[in-house]
């Protein structure tokens, strides 16, 4: 049995997996610090079992249990979460989680909990393991095959038949990154978000075209649309992704030895087609996330607002935008508008409380503890010493 530990910190993390190494010596244990290690895991080995924290760097365990769940369907869920995330820890088990364990973690509990699982697992796979092999092996063969096809390469004595009889007619659709990182993270959420909408309008498959493409075949009922399709796939990639993109697609077609040629010409589509550059990266998205707190100091911002507006996650976007800007952003928030206060002050007509209104303090006495601590003086002792020196 494989289990795979995802956390980012080290204690917890050394510590499930020397618990489980001493209480089941003959399981493999993998260590993951973040969701992207995770997927590496899982395309890896064969994972039985995840156990993942919720709150991690750049994506929660929930977000990485919805991204995986649909490809990897027979791997069994526990979720670790602090007392304070807890609700956290039900949505996870409503997701389809097993069960959850809370900080800190007992050893026979957490003993106990693998126990009944492995013994579930032991049962479906009696049952499955044979079928799913089966299935799954006819699938990565068809797409392997059909990969090759579309980069118009030999596919020897494999015969095309049995894809047109299932699809005699349909559509393709291409996403390309823009990324000089490795995107191994943002390839799979396209496969899984691409797969499931797939499934959703019609049926059909992805495939991996290259590095920096995947290539996807759908087969639309009567009356179905590409254009509905395509849009929830732009509005979830736009979410999940931290990249540029590009989404490209043909007409129907009938005929499969056309889709060689269709592939290149949507490769060469690429070039003068412009990107999504609303996702495209970290930097970009704090200068939007800078832009939208400078225009709006005044009103009532929250993390998990100005996340919002630029498609992070909320704990992912604090950390990058400390590193982009040296600071926090509540301390950054907070500087900002006191310096817009030191501004109103110089003006003898506003009150004190107007100028609290004004950068979004309603509570005076709280403005005046904020300016007193950054400043080391009072409102009115900044003012009327502003007044003398003039």
């Amino acid at each position: 049995m494989n289990i795979l530990i995802v956390d980012d910190e080290t204690v917890i993390r050394e510590g499930i997996q020397r618990t489980l190494s001493n209480r089941f010596p003959e399981s493999s244990t993998f260590l993951a610090v973040n969701a992207e290690e995770a997927v590496a895991q899982l395309r890896k080995h064969r994972i039985d079992i995840v156990l993942t924290d919720i709150l991690m760097p750049g994506m929660t365990g929930l977000e990485l249990m919805n991204l995986t769940r649909t490809i990897y369907p027979h791997v069994k869920w526990v979720v670790i979460s602090a007392y304070s995330e807890f609700s956290y820890a039900q949505e996870a088990v409503r997701l389809g989680a097993k069960d959850y364990l809370l900080k800190p973690i007992g050893k026979d509990v957490l003993a106990e909990m693998i126990e009944k699982i492995s013994a579930e697992i032991e049962r479906e796979r009696e049952l499955m393991e044979e079928a799913e092999l089966l299935k799954l092996n006819r699938n990565y063969l068809r797409e392997a095959v059909f990969q090759r096809w579309a980069q118009g390469l030999d596919i020897g004595r494999f015969d095309m038949k049995p894809v047109m009889d299932s699809h005699p007619h349909f559509n393709l659709i291409m996403v390309k990154m823009e990324s000089d990182k490795v995107v191994q993270l943002e390839h799979f959420m396209i496969e899984n978000v691409l797969g499931e909408l797939i499934e959703k309008h019609g049926q059909g498959f992805v495939t991996i075209y290259d590095s920096k493409s995947l290539l996807g075949l759908v087969t639309l009922p009567e009356g179905g649309s590409m254009t509905s399709l395509l849009e929830e796939l732009r509005k979830h990639l736009i979410k999940y992704l931290r990249v540029p993109f590009q989404i490209m697609h043909t007409d129907r077609i009938e005929d499969i030895d056309a889709v060689p040629g269709e592939v290149q010409r949507m490769r060469q589509a690429s070039s003068t087609q412009v990107y999504e550059h609303y996702a495209s990266g970290s930097d970009q998205s704090i200068e939007v996330a800078l832009q939208y707190i400078r225009t709006h100091y005044h009103a009532d911002l929250s993390l998990e607002k100005v996340a919002s507006i630029v498609y992070l996650n909320p704990v992912y976007f604090s950390q990058l935008f400390k590193q982009k800007t040296g600071a926090g952003f509540k301390e950054y928030v907070i500087g900002l508008r006191l310096e817009q206060a030191k501004q109103m002050l110089l003006n003898p007509k506003l009150k004190l409380a107007d100028v609290a209104e004004r950068i979004g303090y309603q509570d005076m006495r709280h403005f005046s503890q904020l300016f007193r601590k950054k400043y080391g003086e009072t409102p009115s002792e900044f003012r009327q010493r502003e007044s003398i020196e003039k």
